[in-house]
């Protein structure tokens, strides 16, 4: 990951790493489940780990298409999402809910509230911890030669992806769920659900054909 110098400012700021779709594959095809899916759901809709591991089955409308943002957790500990912004129901590409029925038909935990990334060793209590995460993501890293992969680096693939398939920067700034802006450099005014489920669907058809369902369960 390279530096860059921003005008006018005192410190570097490390410039954000995003994959490929031939990174991420690779990437992910080293990845077992339940890791493998908070992958996609990440890349595919660029939440935050905070974000992805806090998701419950009750947050998933599965007839309308819609996943609700309500909660993030951090150091193992429930909290409000980042910003007031952040928190917001996300059109969802029917892929991305294929997948996910998938991975609930996978999971011992599958009731309404129950953490759709409930952790074994936790007995359900809590979800898969950060450090559990972001381990996971090294040794996959590592395999598939790909370079450092952080929890961060898909929420960048999500956006840099966005740019590639030429998504307007106002439907951009409601996909990433930004407060400012300038966050996602100019406005279009408020996106369509129709609009943003598109673009999802996508995003999608890069992140999640050719990629396989892992059933190794000692990556950890």
């Amino acid at each position: 990951m390279s530096l860059v110098r921003i005008p006018g400012a005192s410190k570097r700021v490390r410039r954000p790493r995003s994959l490929s779709v031939e990174q991420y594959r690779k990437f992910a095809q080293n990845i077992p489940e339940p890791f493998q899916t908070i992958v996609v759901v990440s890349v595919c809709l660029g939440l935050r780990i905070s974000e992805c591991l806090a998701l419950k089955w009750c947050d998933v409308d599965w007839l309308n298409g819609i996943l609700r943002i309500e909660r993030s957790i951090v150091a193992q500990k429930v909290d409000s999402t980042k910003t007031e912004e952040s928190a917001r129901d996300l059109p969802i590409d029917r892929s991305l809910l294929e997948r996910l029925k998938t991975w609930k038909q996978m999971t011992a935990f599958s009731e309404p509230q129950d953490w759709i990334f409930a952790s074994p060793v936790q007995f359900g209590r809590l979800p898969w911890s950060y450090d559990q995460i972001w381990r996971v993501y090294q040794k996959a890293a590592l395999q598939a030669e790909v370079g450092k992969v952080g929890t961060r680096t898909l929420r960048h693939t999500f956006r840099s992806w966005l740019d590639a398939l030429g998504t307007a920067f106002g439907v951009q700034k409601n996909l990433m769920r930004h407060t400012d802006i300038r966050t996602t450099f100019n406005v279009y005014g408020e996106a369509e659900p129709d609009r943003m489920r598109r673009v999802h669907g996508k995003v999608g058809k890069r992140a999640i054909p050719g990629v396989r369902i892992a059933t190794d369960r000692t990556a950890c």
